[in-house]
């Protein structure tokens, strides 16, 4: 008899705090049917790991709301390499693997120091005489904005368009959503869409160092290459992927290093912790609370037996407090060294940005920590109120 649950994902409480309630419900089964949701959520690292890479279970994208056309929402999601199974996929992601490949992280590394000094000196500038500094305004928001644009080659002029897209696409990701955000996602989409198609045909004309430039170059084994609508949806996924992970994981991980003085202490007293940190921070409040899947085939997680059409969503926070896998699992660790996180997902939707993030997330906080010996927190951040995509809007410190 299959266990349900009626956890209310939605709810201030868990927005808050989900851990404690995941691990109550851990105790009673790692997988359980959610009767609101209408699908079946994973409580374990194992179950998790087993919804990521069973080759049963698809991403299988359709409309949510089937009578209210999104046109342009629609065509950031049919041709996504998200959203999408083999052979779809496997080609999709042997394309974009294939322009990542030609050096644009190794490309971006010195830059995005550059960028992080950059916006570390407004916040030095901000907060000079005392005054309490917005880190995720002035420092966590903008810089995986500006490094996905440096990437996919955004003119400086236009950066300010890219954030308010992505924070409006991504609200569609939740499971309580408004009218006025559907509209207001559509107009995002839709804006961005027609700025990425008039990008695309200037880069065709003349190809310069950035991922659009390699996107349209690449060719596949047979001479295949990425038509216009897998171009434009390429770079909208890593605009949406990439700026809210990484902007998440800078909020949540900086409100836990100073939450835990002893742990910011021992990561400043030893440079070489920097990496295994970086991994923690991810672990410990995952951006990414939970990712779905679509039985395609009868597909057996743990005890449970998905039936094909029904959908399971792994709850990577979940999975990352697992004390079958963590020693400690609620404890934050910075030199926590055995570490296999779900955060970056797994199998074949493994995030492809996933070696960029690293590199952005590494030099956010190295230069944080040597910009300002004194970081505290003035007051608690205040956090989204959204349960899938979690992190803070707001991160007020004195330096």
């Amino acid at each position: 008899m299959p266990v349900v649950t009626s956890l209310p994902l939605t709810s201030t409480e868990v927005v808050t705090d989900p851990y404690p309630l995941f691990a109550q419900a851990r105790m009673q089964a790692p997988v359980q049917w959610h009767e609101g949701l209408g699908m079946w959520l994973t409580f374990t690292h194992a179950a998790a790991n087993s919804v990521l890479r069973a080759r049963t279970l698809g991403r299988i994208w359709t409309p949510r709301w089937p009578d209210e056309p999104m046109p342009a929402f629609a065509l950031i999601h049919v041709h996504s390499l998200l959203e999408s199974e083999p052979p779809q996929h496997t080609r999709l992601r042997r394309l974009v693997a294939g322009a990542f490949a030609r050096g644009h992280v190794e490309r971006l590394r010195p830059q995005i120091a550059q960028l992080a000094n950059r916006l570390a000196d407004r916040v030095a500038d901000e907060g000079s005489d005392g005054s309490v500094v917005d880190l995720i305004s002035s420092y966590a928001g903008p810089l995986p904005v500006q490094v996905i644009a440096e990437l996919l080659g955004v003119p400086g002029s236009d950066w300010h368009l890219l954030r308010p897209w992505s924070n409006a696409i991504v609200k569609m990701y939740e499971y309580d959503v408004s009218a006025a955000q559907k509209a207001a996602a559509e107009q995002a989409a839709r804006e961005f869409v027609a700025y990425l198609r008039d990008l695309v045909a200037v880069r065709r004309r003349a190809p310069e160092q950035d991922l659009i430039s390699s996107l349209i170059a690449e060719v596949d084994s047979d001479g295949a290459r990425l038509t216009e609508d897998e171009l434009v949806t390429t770079c909208t996924l890593l605009l949406n992927a990439g700026h809210e992970a990484t902007v998440n994981v800078v909020g949540n991980g900086v409100t836990a290093l100073l939450t835990h003085p002893e742990q910011l202490e021992l990561l400043r007293s030893a440079a070489d912790l920097l990496d295994p940190a970086v991994e923690e921070l991810i672990r410990y409040d995952s951006p990414l609370q939970l990712f779905e899947r679509t039985a395609v085939a009868d597909t057996a997680i743990g005890e449970v037996a998905v039936e094909p059409g029904q959908k399971i969503a792994a709850l990577l926070g979940a999975a990352n407090r697992d004390p079958a896998v963590f020693a400690e699992p609620d404890s934050f660790r910075v030199d926590r060294m055995d570490n296999p996180h779900l955060g970056f997902g797994a199998g074949i939707h493994f995030c492809v940005g996933a070696p960029l993030a690293r590199v952005e997330l590494q030099s956010s906080v190295r230069t944080l920590l040597a910009r300002f010996p004194n970081l505290a927190l003035h007051r608690p951040p205040v956090r989204r109120p959204e349960f899938v995509i979690r992190g803070v809007t707001s991160l007020p410190v004195t330096i």
